[in-house]
């Protein structure tokens, strides 16, 4: 009978006779834990990398000859006073497949646009929008509740008349298209919101019944970034 040694070293002798000498006990040891810390450092190394862009977010640029932030405000409870901002800037990023994106939309102050000379020139007065200590109005928020690639909602800041409060943007049209002339993505939507303007400092005629409440409507477009 063969002893519990010999049967032990006989894969060895035949390991041995295929021309295969087996390492050493103590170098396998240590060439296995070498290779666990190796996969152990990989492992590591990848949790500490930052995660890349998304393949499908999209940055737009916005088109400012087609984006124009519209406002609607009582006048003495007599009729509504409407206006729009000639000038903005910023970009959109849309992610559609993983239901992700940003807003960040800048305003001259001083491109307000009553129809009406006279009282654009008010509007721009120290009692109103003080545009020349408050010249920008920044909105800056990420879209939200995603269904079919679309986003119901922004849920983002505007800072105006240097007050920074949550304003919470509902969206009523949004595509991403390519543009039948340029040939370049495009993106486009439609949001609306209400605000308070008296909550940002703008509290002008208030005292003679003035409510308070402004309807803000915005029409965006921008073009893919290059």
């Amino acid at each position: 009978m063969i002893g519990f040694r010999g049967a032990m070293s006989i894969p060895a002798a035949f390991a041995r006779r295929m021309g295969h000498t087996p390492p050493p006990r103590g170098r396998a040891m240590r060439h296995q834990t070498a290779s666990l810390l190796a996969a152990s450092l990989l492992i590591a190394a990848a949790a500490m990398d930052p995660p890349l862009a998304s393949a499908a977010e999209v940055t737009y640029e916005i088109d400012p000859q087609h984006t124009y932030p519209s406002f609607e405000a009582d006048h003495m409870g007599l009729s509504h006073w409407r206006g729009k901002f000639n000038r903005t800037s910023g970009t959109v990023a849309v992610d559609k497949t993983a239901g992700t994106g940003s807003v960040e939309i800048t305003i001259d102050i001083d491109s307000i646009d009553y129809g009406l000379d006279l009282l654009n020139s008010e509007a721009l007065k120290p009692e109103m929008f003080d545009a020349a200590k408050f010249p920008k109005a920044i909105y800056r928020g990420k879209f939200a509740k995603f269904e079919g690639g679309k986003p119901a909602t922004v849920l983002g800041e505007l800072t105006l008349h240097g007050v920074t409060r949550p304003v919470e943007l509902r969206i009523t049209r949004f595509k991403c298209m390519p543009h039948p002339m340029n040939k370049r993505d495009w993106f486009g939507a439609d949001a609306e919101a209400t605000i308070d303007r008296s909550q940002f400092g703008i509290d002008a005629g208030k005292d003679y019944g003035f409510d308070m409440t402004v309807a803000l409507r915005i029409q965006v477009e921008a073009v893919a970034a290059e």
